[in-house]
């Protein structure tokens, strides 16, 4: 049995002891929103925030996630109002087929909050551990700059 606060609220999960964090919050706690792509960190579909820090949570053991914070894509938006990343995303077209949108989401939220996103290239070089198949590219870099710009991280 572990112990998590996932999006402010405390949950208790049996797992056993090799079952990724992915697949706690998906099967378990029924959050759909952080995606299964890889399994082996390669697309960042996974991306959510451990205690503040992104992590790829096709990697991290659910057993080593006791007693700590976990914000999925769901725990951004406050009640009906979406953050303003997500807003921004939906603005700046920062998505095609949507898969890989709630890990980019994540990903933009942590390298706004950890200062990277000063130019094109910095935001793309902190964004590259998240690939997008439709090449939405240029859309998302905008979308991080505008959420940047609007001075609130989440």
């Amino acid at each position: 049995m572990i112990a998590l606060n996932v999006n402010g609220q405390p949950k208790q999960v049996d797992v056993e002891p090799d079952t990724p964090l992915l697949w706690v919050l998906r099967d378990s706690l029924e959050l759909t929103g952080t995606k299964y792509g890889c399994g082996v960190a390669q697309c960042g579909a996974c991306t959510v925030h451990l205690d503040g820090r992104r992590v790829n949570a096709c990697l991290v053991l659910a057993a080593s996630a006791d007693g700590h914070e976990v914000t999925t894509i769901e725990g951004l938006a406050a009640g009906d109002e979406l953050s303003t990343v997500q807003r921004a995303f939906i603005d700046h077209d920062g998505f095609q087929c949507g898969f890989c949108t709630p890990g980019q989401v994540m990903s933009a939220v942590a390298l706004i909050k950890e200062g990277h996103a000063g130019s094109d290239a910095e935001i793309r070089e902190w964004m590259s551990g998240n690939l997008c198949r439709c090449s939405a590219y240029p859309q998302i870099v905008e979308a991080v700059k505008a959420a940047a710009a609007a001075g609130d991280a989440v």
